[in-house]
């Protein structure tokens, strides 16, 4: 009943990076000549649409505007987007955002172990390639065997597509492997494929119903972020080591088999 692979989101779960991601979106929308600033509030509420392009549509779609400006605007959506995204890797390169307490750590523990690492993000391949090189080094890319990105599948999160996308590029089954969330959106589409799954919220993310998940923390721990309480009692120490993970999966999974 051993874990043969992790499988982790990318924004809020490897790093917390949606502030980053918002500040590029507003430089974005200045390039574009926009007079839109999404404040934390407001982005806290559009990170309940998985997928920037999405977020910019949804966004378009709420403000009050005559039919003729609203489809100028939502065919602009594919422009504004290239042009964030050119803006986040410009300030992940810069060290806007550091890997989130345990994330290294467990990601070197699987490594170590064998147990096969792969990507399931509704982010493009471009944002992940931006933060994986930025807090790993340009080799890190190669440490995981699937990537799977939001462009790939035709329905993103909470829908399962990218996890069953993620799955099939590992051709493993869904037993066999463990989701790294975040969000509510990202632990259903996790347990929609059928996977265990640990969630560590954010404060963007704080206060979501994470009810469905094997495993709530409020970060993985390290030696410099320690869990305590009842995250320390849950992991089984001040931080999740992979040995008490593969504990835990398994009793999950003996736990279905009955």
């Amino acid at each position: 009943m051993s874990i043969k692979a992790l499988i982790f989101d990318v924004d809020g779960t490897i790093a917390d990076t949606e502030e980053t991601h918002r500040q590029a979106f507003n430089a974005a929308f200045l390039e574009h000549g926009l007079a839109w600033d999404w404040s934390r509030g407001e982005y806290a509420q559009l990170l309940r649409t998985s997928g920037g392009k999405e977020r910019i549509r949804v966004y378009i779609q709420a403000l009050e505007f005559a039919a003729p400006e609203r489809k100028r605007l939502l065919g602009l959506v594919e422009l504004i987007h290239a042009s964030k995204t050119r803006n986040y890797a410009e300030l992940i390169a810069a060290g806007r955002t550091r890997p989130r307490p345990g994330v290294a750590r467990l990601i070197g523990e699987a490594r170590a172990a064998g147990i096969r690492l792969a990507i399931a993000s509704t982010t493009t391949s471009a944002n992940i390639a931006a933060l994986l090189s930025a807090q790993f080094g340009a080799a890190a890319w190669n440490w995981f065997e699937a990537l799977a990105c939001g462009d790939l599948v035709p329905h993103k999160k909470p829908a399962p597509d990218i996890y069953l996308r993620a799955l099939g590029m590992l051709r493993l089954r869904a037993e066999d492997c463990v989701a790294f969330e975040d969000s509510v959106n990202g632990l259903r589409s996790a347990r929609a494929a059928g996977l265990y799954t640990v969630v560590t919220p954010t404060a963007w993310s704080e206060g979501q119903d994470f009810s469905g998940a094997n495993l709530l923390l409020r970060s993985l721990g390290d030696a410099e972020v320690r869990l305590t309480g009842g995250d320390a009692r849950l992991a089984g120490g001040p931080y999740l080591a992979l040995e008490r993970l593969q504990q835990l999966h398994g009793a999950a999974r003996l736990a279905a088999s009955k």
